[in-house]
């Protein structure tokens, strides 16, 4: 396995943010989102790397990244779209709105499509219950929508793709 390291200017900042915690351990979200940052997502490698860094076990920090659903795991593409599927926006039309992205983008949840670019999540609560349904896509979030909406938001994506790009 490659050996990996933060940027200069990583170490700086996460040095910095050792400052601003009362132990080491408790700079665990905040390295993760550095290492996020600075490795696009986090994989096994990235995981051991920030328990190292830190000194805490790499179970630790994998319940972490697997808890919290915002991080970009590896395999995750460069859009991570994150469907809320608990009961507010279930009964305001998330099955629909999935549905829509599933048809459009060809994967279902927990897949990515060939180009790399889509990944698809079904995922509990995303703290918006008064404009469901709603997704998350990355770190924006997409609320009160419907069908038309949907496809406005993927043909928007869509044409942010590099040229050739296709999903």
């Amino acid at each position: 396995m490659a050996e990996i390291t933060f940027s200069k200017k990583s170490l700086e900042r996460y040095e910095w943010l050792l400052t601003r915690y009362p132990s080491k351990e408790a700079v665990l979200l905040p390295a993760l989102h550095l290492a996020e940052e600075e490795f696009e997502n986090i994989g096994v490698k990235e995981m051991k790397y920030v328990a190292d860094l830190i000194g805490i076990p790499p179970a630790r920090v994998y319940g972490v990244l697997t808890f919290y659903t915002h991080f970009r795991r590896a395999g995750c593409g460069k859009y991570h779209i994150q469907v809320c599927s608990t009961l507010s926006c279930a009964l305001r039309g998330s099955h629909e709105v999935y549905q829509r992205i599933s048809e459009r983008l060809g994967i279902e949840a927990g897949e990515t499509t060939p180009c790399g670019r889509f990944t698809l999540s079904k995922v509990e609560c995303l703290g918006s219950c008064d404009t469901a349904p709603m997704l998350q896509m990355n770190d924006d979030y997409h609320e009160g929508l419907d069908l038309e909406l949907v496809d406005q938001l993927i043909e928007q994506w869509r044409a942010e793709l590099p040229e050739g790009g296709s999903s």
